[in-house]
């Protein structure tokens, strides 16, 4: 089995894309996929609030690049965490997206209020909804990978 991966524990870890390169690729398939028809500006919120929400700092590090690297300003970025509180600097479209990622992430916790789901689908038609679920998805098993794996802020290897 081969190990890179070191958790702060020190037990080296799987590297999965090496170990499970078709589950891997399908992964990537499905994080396509998901995207598809979506602001990338709005791509980046959700999966920084899913990231978040998680505590994966991997992922949430690799995704706040990527929204820098997009536009996003730093003063959104900042508000994120907080953005139900910082409602100005969110178009109502971006609110609904980020109360249904902290709905489907937390799951567990209450399910999916109908409140949530109809306040996204009143601003994004079926489809639209259906790829911003499956981002969602998306994000959360790539937090969950990474925080398995004991990924490492910093150490994005996409290159």
């Amino acid at each position: 089995m081969t190990t890179t991966n070191t958790h702060v524990t020190g037990t080296a870890r799987l590297n999965f894309a090496k170990t499970a390169p078709k589950v891997f690729r399908a992964l990537i398939g499905f994080d396509a996929a998901a995207r598809e028809g979506l602001d990338p500006a709005l791509v980046e919120l959700i999966q920084i609030r899913a990231s978040h929400l998680n505590r994966c700092a991997y992922c949430l590090h690799m995704h706040t690049n990527d929204a820098r690297k997009a536009g996003e300003t730093e003063d959104r970025l900042h508000m994120v965490p907080v953005w139900r509180e910082a409602r100005h600097f969110f178009t109502e479209r971006e609110q609904a997206a980020l109360a249904l990622t902290e709905a489907v992430t937390l799951v567990a916790d209450a399910g999916v209020p109908d409140e949530v789901y109809a306040q996204a689908a009143a601003h994004f038609d079926e489809q639209e909804l259906a790829h911003v679920l499956s981002l969602i998805l998306a994000i959360n098993t790539w937090n969950r990978v990474a925080l398995s794996t004991a990924k490492v802020a910093g150490t994005d290897e996409r290159g």
